[in-house]
């Protein structure tokens, strides 16, 4: 029988049995099958499409947690103009992490070319992604209107 999860349990500080790694994507989720670190698969159905931050945990049914971690995937550092640069990366609603001497964003070809551009020193690397949150600080911008097109 397979390990259920219906609900996170947020900024936890309590022993996990095991973890799951997941990119900033995959951390966004509603019912998916998942696979911890040590090989247990378990099932996530939560009641709504939910925002995961890695320090979260998966409540099983059966009492056990299980830890969330930032698994590595590619982004670039980027440096130069800081200010103009994350003016440009947030008028493209694109997740940004903000370091004191950089931005750090998802690897993407059209993104690299906009910030090279302007003027932008990019790096590539490997590692961990945990964005800012939304407009309030809390979780992601799940959507938003401000009386303009996209296209």
């Amino acid at each position: 029988m397979t390990a259920i999860a219906h609900q996170i349990v947020s900024g936890t500080d309590v022993e996990t049995s095991a973890t799951v790694r997941l990119t900033y994507d995959a951390r966004m989720l509603r019912r998916k099958r998942l696979q911890t670190a040590e090989g247990e698969g378990f099932l996530v159905d939560l009641p709504q499409t939910t925002s995961v931050n890695a320090g979260d945990a998966f409540a099983l049914e059966d009492g056990r947690l299980i830890g969330v971690a930032a698994a590595d995937e590619p982004l670039m550092r980027v440096t130069g103009d800081l200010v103009r640069l994350a003016w440009h990366v947030g008028n493209r609603h694109a997740p940004c992490a903000i370091e004191p001497d950089a931005l750090v964003v998802q690897r993407e070809k059209v993104m690299r070319a906009m910030l090279e551009q302007l003027g932008a020193t990019v790096s590539d690397f490997d590692g961990p992604f945990t964005p800012e949150g939304g407009a309030y600080g809390h979780g992601r911008t799940m959507g938003h209107d401000h009386s303009h097109s996209h296209a």
